[in-house]
Formats: structure tokens, sequence, C-alpha cells
């Protein structure tokens, strides 16, 4: 029954497909493809990205291959009804791309927001104050990554080190996914451990080097093929200084400008009207690295960086997550529709592709590891380094994007680099949490920071723990701590100042930290503080605002349940004689009668949800009318029950007067569905006096059903 209006959409939609893809005029034809195919891609990617979580895998690995599927090479050039060519037909833009210009439009505005938002959250100051080691490790790293790219370039399609489409391989070969890495070091309970601070301090170099690496090679891949004898190096040389010394200038003139913007566009007053604002900043800036024969993403990246130590870029960062869930998203399934599937049976490509693998694999542990040794490390610390360094990710997939769309890279070119890029991002997790099961440490001395701590703070609910861990973010920016986070979607940070670091990780109700011996009266001092603020704010709130006003704002308007709301209650959940005479009995009651009808699957949780809720603020309210409610893990889906005491009880009501009718719901906490709009349609039904006394006066359970239109 639950798949008949699911088939029937599916039906009227293949239907109207016919009148879709004839509608007058190209440009309309051109608009309606576009958003079918978006709105296809939305659906199909996060279906894959569910997949590939519910497999202990990146989503991006599901997002990928998802859009590789409904690739135009794939089932995307089927034909169907109204487009015979296929949705995602190939050849919109000739030789140059399998996939529409307009497609194509998204998801460069995808890579735009997506580089944005990791200049936002690169720290410039750790990338300063801690760059011995992280600098070591990671400039080794990218000098030997981007080598081994740049020579099997050669090895396979010739040309010279120079030619562009082998300085593309080396430069996606540097690119680190640090937010794989992250994970599974928070996971291990190793993010403040010597290994883990240095992974990502070396992945702050890593972001900022391969920028300016992208800078140079764009710059040189402008003059064409630069092979063979006749080279002219001083070309190249000044190029390479026009590369660097653009991005160099707008990144210092952005740095020193960046308050001075950050307060122009505080102005706006509004938080989402200085975030919409500031990536239109970084539209414009993109726009003109790109006319200077520059990538667009070293634009957004050089505005991200410049916003990065405002005071907006936390806010910016939080406001910009609903355009980074729609369009990245859509920019990883791109990635995907490129990948030419028929190139993964030419041997080029796939003995290409895992040899581009392997060398990408030991170019970092080795180019990574390597120096390690000479910072401190043993072989065990500086493996351990290596390995962290190894997942590539939307960083790689950008630059090959962008190859690609230049006719740089070939379509041998992209399909290895696709090939790199999953297996790194599937290798990278099995082989870092090997080299994390020895206990013995990875430094040559003892670390003097002793032994890692791990501590949880259980808060209320999600919001709460939400709550907590922003004001004790802001607080410690404030003491001089810098935070930085390891993506937008891993809910992870490390805090540092001087010697001093820690990390942590919130997971739905729980804030969870890691801290060495010495720093963890730091952490437990900030968890006090943030709460204690709180504390302050919700007392004042509590002693100001007067609950009580709000009951005077009744619904003028009175109707019986809608079929929505009135199917939550169950006839068998209608108690008309109450036997309880406190709210706890009462409650008990009700809840018992839900539990006859199995609405609820863990009595336990149901009845201390309710209680915890009534004891914050009495749900009495006036009229002679109470609404216990709460959100649970200990049912499915809303339910509710509803009783009569005629001759009254105290239920602490908001006007002091008995209360004669108590409707008790329960919601799912995670799916809460309609509770909200639940509760407003019973205060709406009970507004009505007439309706409220002929309820006390029914009875039976149908009449008292017909009078709330269940």
């Amino acid at each position: 029954m639950k798949l008949r209006p699911i088939l029937l959409a599916l039906v009227l939609v293949l239907a109207a497909l016919p009148a879709f893809a004839s509608s007058a005029g190209s440009v309309m034809e051109i608009q309606t493809a576009l958003v079918i195919q978006i709105g296809v891609v939305l659906f199909v990617v996060k279906l894959g990205g569910i997949a590939a979580q519910k497999l202990k895998m990146p989503s991006v690995l599901g997002e990928l291959l998802a859009g590789v599927a409904i690739g135009p090479y794939a089932l995307g050039g089927l034909a169907i009804p109204g487009f015979p060519a296929g949705l995602f037909a190939t050849g919109a833009l000739g030789a140059e791309l399998p996939i529409s210009p307009e497609l194509y439009g998204i998801a460069t505005i995808a890579s735009i927001i997506l580089l944005f938002e990791s200049g936002l959250e690169t720290d410039l100051s750790l990338f300063l104050k801690y760059s011995v080691a992280g600098g070591v490790v990671g400039i080794g790293g990218v000098i030997a990554s981007f080598l081994v790219g740049d020579v099997l370039g050669m090895v396979l399609f010739g040309g010279g080190f120079m030619a562009p489409g082998n300085l593309f391989l080396g430069i996606m070969s540097t690119a680190t996914s640090v937010g794989i890495t992250a994970r599974i070091l928070s996971d291990r309970k190793k993010m403040d451990s010597p290994e883990g601070v240095t992974i990502l301090a070396a992945a702050v170099f890593d972001d900022v080097l391969g920028i300016i690496f992208l800078a140079v090679v764009m710059g040189i891949a402008a003059i064409g093929e630069l092979s063979g004898g006749g080279l002219d190096w001083g070309k190249v040389g000044l190029i390479a200084v026009r590369a660097f010394g653009i991005w160099l200038g707008f990144t210092v003139l952005g740095l020193v400008l960046a308050k001075r913007i950050a307060a122009v566009l505080k102005r706006f007053k509004h938080a989402s009207a200085f975030t919409v604002l500031s990536l239109g900043l970084a539209l414009i800036i993109a726009g003109v690295f790109e006319k200077e024969g520059l990538a667009m993403i070293i634009g957004a990246y050089v505005v991200g960086l410049a916003l990065s130590k405002t005071d907006i870029s936390h806010i910016i960062i939080d406001k910009i997550h609903v355009l980074y869930d729609f369009f990245v998203p859509v920019f990883f399934a791109v990635m995907g529709m490129l990948v030419d599937v028929r190139q993964f049976l030419s041997p080029t490509v796939i003995v290409g592709g895992l040899a581009f693998t392997a060398l990408a694999v030991l170019s970092k542990v080795i180019g990574c590891g390597l120096p390690a040794l000479f910072v401190g490390f043993n072989l065990r610390g500086a493996t351990r380094i290596g390995v962290g360094m190894v997942p590539r990710g939307e960083v790689a997939l950008i630059i090959a994007g962008i190859g690609m769309a230049s006719g740089i890279l070939t379509a041998q070119g992209f399909g290895m680099a696709i090939m790199m890029t999953l297996l790194t991002t599937v290798i990278a997790p099995f082989a870092l949490n090997f080299t994390l099961k020895s206990p013995l440490p990875g430094t040559k001395k003892k670390a003097l920071s002793g032994e890692s701590l791990s501590y949880a703070f259980p808060f209320p609910s999600e919001d709460l723990a939400l709550l907590v861990t922003d004001t004790m973010t802001h607080q410690l920016q404030s003491e001089g701590f810098y935070v930085r986070t390891m993506g937008i979607e891993e809910g992870i940070a490390q805090v540092r100042k001087a010697d001093m670091v820690f990390s942590m990780r919130l997971d739905g109700e729980t804030l969870a930290v890691q801290a060495s011996q010495s720093t963890m009266p730091i952490v437990l001092t900030s968890v006090f503080e943030a709460v204690a603020a709180l504390n302050n704010s919700f007392g004042k709130l509590k002693s100001d605002f007067d609950p009580a006003s709000l009951s005077k704002v009744l619904l003028p308007e009175s109707a019986p349940l809608m079929p929505a709301e009135a199917k939550v209650i169950d006839r068998s959940c209608i108690l008309l004689e109450l036997k309880g005479e406190t709210k706890d009995e009462v409650i008990k009651e009700l809840l018992d009668a839900l539990e006859r009808a199995d609405k609820i699957n863990d009595r336990a949780l149901a009845e201390a949800a309710i209680m915890e809720r009534e004891r914050s603020m009495s749900t009495g309210m006036q009229h002679g009318i109470a609404v216990p409610h709460a959100k649970t893990d200990g049912v499915e889906r809303l339910a509710a029950a509803i009783g009569i005491k005629r001759g009254g009880m105290d239920f602490q009501s908001l006007d002091g007067e008995p209360t004669h009718i108590i409707v008790l719901s329960v919601s799912p906490k995670k799916h809460p569905e309609s509770h909200m709009q639940f509760l407003a349609a019973i205060g709406s039904a009970l507004g009505d006096k007439t309706r409220r006394d002929d309820i006390l006066n029914a009875r039976s359970e149908d009449e008292l059903s017909l009078l709330l239109g269940l």
C-alpha cells in the first residue's frame, strides 16, 4: 500500500517528461533539463552517501560512485521519455566535457564554496606558530607526491616534466583530505598525540602549499606544452613568479584588510546577510583569478583565508552549511559523471590508476614519514604520520575537474585521478587503524604531556550540547586558544595554545574530549565556565520571562482535530475516568494506556522524559487543560492518550485552577514528526469552552471521539 503513491508519482513524472522536453524555446528546454537533472542528482547522491556511511566508508565515496552510475557513460545515457539521448546526454560541450555547461556551472560554484569554507577553517596562526614539525612533514609530502605524479605522467603519456598534463597529475597527488584522518584519530583517541598534532599541523601546510603549487602550475599551463629541448626557462620562471605574486599579493592584501572587510559586512546586521555577501566576495575574487589565468578555487581560498581570523568566520561557516549541503554533493556527483567508464577497460587506465595509487601512497608515507624521523619521531610514529597524510579527497577532485574542463587532462588521465582518489580514501582508514593498534609510543623520547585522557560530557539534548560547545569555543578563543575545525561535517576540532593541545568531538548529546593529564584541568575548567555562563543566562531568562503571558495568546478560532492529528489518539487510549489523584499518578495512568495499545517501546524512557519535562516547567495550562509531552527514544512514532478528571486535580496550572482534561503525547527524539503541530492542534481544539464542557460531560469514548473529530 505504501508503494502505490510512490509508483503513481513516478508514472505521472514519466508521463510529463515529454511535455517538459518540448517546452517552447531552447532556453526553456535547457532550464527544464537542468532542474530535472539537479533533482535527480540530489536524490541519488544522498542515497549513495548514506549507503557509503552504512558500510563505514566516507560519504564522498558513495556520492562519487553515484555520479558515475547516473553519468552520461552509464545510466544517464539511456533513452527515457522526453530525453531520447538520455537525461545526462554526452557531447553538450563538444570535445571538452560530456555534461551540460549549466550543470558544470553548478559544480563550479560548489567547488568555490568548498574552497572558501576550507580557507575559513585554515588556522593561519597554527601555520605560523607550529611550523617546524608540521612544515617539515608537509613540505616533504608535497614535494615527494608532486614528483611521483609528474614522473608517472611522463612514463605513461610522454612529454616532458613541464608538460601541463603531467604537472596536473603531480599537483593532484599533493592534496590531503584531513577530515578522514581526523575522524580516525578521534575514534582512536589520538587527536592530541604527537602524531595527531603533527598530522593536523602538516595538513595546514599541505593546503597552503597545494594552493601555491596550483597557482604556479596554472600559470605555466597557460602557455601550453612546455617540453623538449626548446624549453624557455626564463619564460617559465617569469610566469611562475607572476602566478605566485598574484596569489601572495591578494593573500597579504586580504589579511591586512580582513578586519575592515568584516566590519563592512557586519553593517548588514543579520548573520545570513553578511554570510551571503562574503560568499559573493569569494565569487568575485574567484572570477578575477580565473581572468588572470589562475584557477577560481585559488581566489575562493584566499578570501576564506583572509576572513579566517575575523570574529565572523565561525558564523559564516555555520550559516554556509545549508549551501554546502546542497552544492558540494552535486560537485562530487558531477565529478563522477565525467568518468568515462569505458576507459576502465583500457590497460593504461587500470595499470596507470593502480600505479598512481601505489605511488601516491608511498610518496606520502615516505615524503612525510622520512622528515618526521628528524623531528623527534621513531619509525613507528613516522609511519603513522605518513599513513595519516595518504587520503586524497575533494581538492584532488576539483583539480582533476579543472584539468578536464580546460582540456589539459585526457579522459585516461582523469580516470586515473578518480581511481587514485577513491582507492587512497578506502585504503587510508584501514592502514591508519592498523598502525595505531600498537600501544607503544611513536616518539623517540617520552612525551612530557603524559598519558592521554578521554572524558565524555553527556548533556540532556543535542541542542544543549551544541550550545555548550559553541559557548566553550568562543570563550577559548577569547583566551587566545586556536580552535581549528576539521571540516564542516566532521564535528571535530583541535584546540591549541603554546604546549597545550586537546581535541573536542561533538557526537549527538555528548561532547567528547581528549587531552593530556596536564591539559585536562584546562578542559574541565572550560566546560564548567561554559555551563556556568549558560546557566546564568537561563536563570535571567526564567526570572524575567513570564510564561503565563503566552497562555493568554489563545487561538481565536477553535476546531476539531484534523485527520492527521486525530489519528495520533487511539480510541483505546481514551480514559473517561482517571483514577490518579496526583500529577505523577495521572501521567503513569495515561502511559499505561499507551503501553497496553503497543504505542511505547520503552516505558521507562518515555516516563523519564515526561517527568523531566514536567520538572523543567509544568504543562498545566489554563481553563482546566494540561498537555504533558516529551520527545523520547522510547517510541517510534508520535502517540497520545487523553484522560478526564471530572472532579479536577492540581496540575500546577498557569492560572492556578484545577485541571480536568489531560492530553499526554510522546514523540521520537530523532524524528519528532508533527510534535509541535499536534500540541498546537490540541490547544486549538480545546480552546472552545462549549467543546470543553461537552468533553467533560461525555459518557462514552465514541461521544468524546466525535467531539474531537477522531
